[in-house]
């Protein structure tokens, strides 16, 4: 098939790219000239593991284009796909300007006599399959044959995007149109060969299940979070409580790891915008109202603890940061807990030296000159008088504890993902403090 992507972000990018790894002729379209021109040049524009391998050869192979123009993008396009940004308005809501923009745009540009497919692949609320709809048809009445519009939410994990799109577990498409249905089955066949399913329901019900999962998935993780601040008050300890929960498969033992709040680009906009569609609909949903509470309460988690251990005197005080991304394997900083963090470090007048694998560049263009970055893992404990660790990433989980008491001036960790064992570090004879569990203090 010859499928257009619209937006070239993270969702456009892997869901052109793994497409034309399946045979497809794409172009994917971005306003972006800068972005455009990178990714002709073969420089992919976002971290994604295993995304570059399949991008360089489909590109090689030309199956894979890029371009500014959309008029030339969805020229003999049979599937168009909308990956466009779906940001939080000021009052909650999913923006949808990008969307609707794109969408009156295609009105002039649709064969009257052709047949296209439009498919909103971004989350949006409920009801905008509905407004793309009258959005293209307001440009012409005429073309109500000529097109239907279908939601396709994507189900992507930062880190095991690639994966997650080449063997999703579902896919979910929304369309009461038999002709579309058989194009987008068509489609996605090649992708569920073990099995899987590809479940088609109506626009309506796609959408909601999108924000649905985010927010039940955000909700767990909440939920343990909770248990962990149970769990320090009455001694007890989070990490057995979630395998004696996780092993009830009505439960399951994934998102059941306490820290310090999710972030990143969808859960925390995902479950605001469900809970503003609720309210609209007239529902108080109260329980994403407290989900949204108490992840924003955990992002401070440790900071009672940090400035507990220097009796609330932080001022000059050097501490090493592990992790800036909101979790690993991604660059992605968006609502990431280290950035709340470093706030109330640097307010409470303490000198942050940070390290990330991937995502210090992001941070610098954020934050400037007012922490440091360190290219070294090791290199960032230099004289530090304590270690926070705020990403889990996999070169943090068995460091060189050795190394790491020698460099650090006190022998201090804060672990806001619980990486290490609780009896390994009182034998190392560190004071060591993480979520949920007893504090190691020799």
């Amino acid at each position: 098939m010859k499928i257009a992507v619209i937006g070239t972000g993270y969702v456009g990018l892997v869901t052109g790219t793994c497409f034309a790894e399946t045979g497809n002729d794409v172009i994917c379209v971005d306003i972006n000239t800068t972005i455009v021109e990178k990714l002709n040049a073969g420089q992919i524009t976002i971290y994604e593991p295993g995304l570059e391998k399949l991008f360089l050869r489909n590109q090689k192979e030309g199956r894979l284009h890029f371009t500014t123009s959309l008029k030339a993008g969805i020229e003999g396009a049979q599937i168009i796909f909308l990956a466009l940004p779906t940001p939080p308005g000021e009052d909650g809501s999913a923006d949808l300007k990008y969307i609707l923009g794109v969408a009156h745009d295609l009105g002039g540009m649709i064969d009257p006599k052709g047949y296209v497919v439009i498919v909103d692949k971004s989350t949006v609320p409920v009801g905008t399959a509905d407004k793309v709809k009258a959005a293209i048809l307001k440009t012409d009445a005429n073309l109500s044959e000529a097109f239907d519009v279908v939601s396709n939410p994507e189900f992507l994990r930062e880190g095991v995007a690639v994966d997650d799109f080449m063997k999703p577990d579902r896919v979910v498409i929304g369309t009461g149109s038999e002709k579309a249905k058989k194009m987008m089955n068509e489609l996605f066949i090649p992708f569920v060969r073990q099995g899987n399913p590809i479940i088609f329901m109506d626009e309506k019900s796609a959408e909601l299940t999108k924000y649905a999962a985010n927010a039940f998935l955000a909700t767990k993780i909440s939920f343990m979070n909770e248990i962990a601040q149970l769990c320090e008050r009455l001694g007890a300890d989070v990490d057995m409580v979630r395998k004696g929960m996780g092993s009830d498969e009505r439960i399951g033992r994934r998102f059941l790891f306490p820290g310090i709040g999710y972030g990143g680009s969808c859960f925390p906009k995902d479950v605001q915008a469900l809970a503003k569609s609720a309210g609209e609909a007239g529902y108080d949903f109260k329980l994403l109202e407290a989900v949204m509470l108490v992840n924003k309460k955990q992002k401070q988690h440790l900071l009672p603890k940090i400035k507990n251990w220097f009796q609330s005197d932080l001022k000059g005080k050097k501490i090493a940061l592990w992790g800036l991304a909101y979790k690993p394997n991604t660059d992605d900083i968006r609502e990431a807990p280290a950035l709340d963090i470093i706030e109330a470090l640097l307010e409470a007048g303490a000198q942050i030296t940070a390290y990330d694998p991937e995502a210090m560049k992001n941070v610098k263009q954020l934050l400037g000159d007012r922490i440091q970055f360190s290219d070294r893992q090791y290199d960032a404990l230099i004289d530090a008088d304590a270690l926070v660790i705020a990403t889990e990433w996999s070169e943090f989980r068995t460091p060189d504890f050795s190394k790491i008491s020698s460099l650090l001036k006190n022998k201090v960790i804060f672990d806001g993902r619980n990486l290490f064992d609780l009896h390994k570090m009182e034998e190392l004879g560190f004071h060591y403090e993480s979520v949920g569990r007893k504090t190691v203090n020799p």
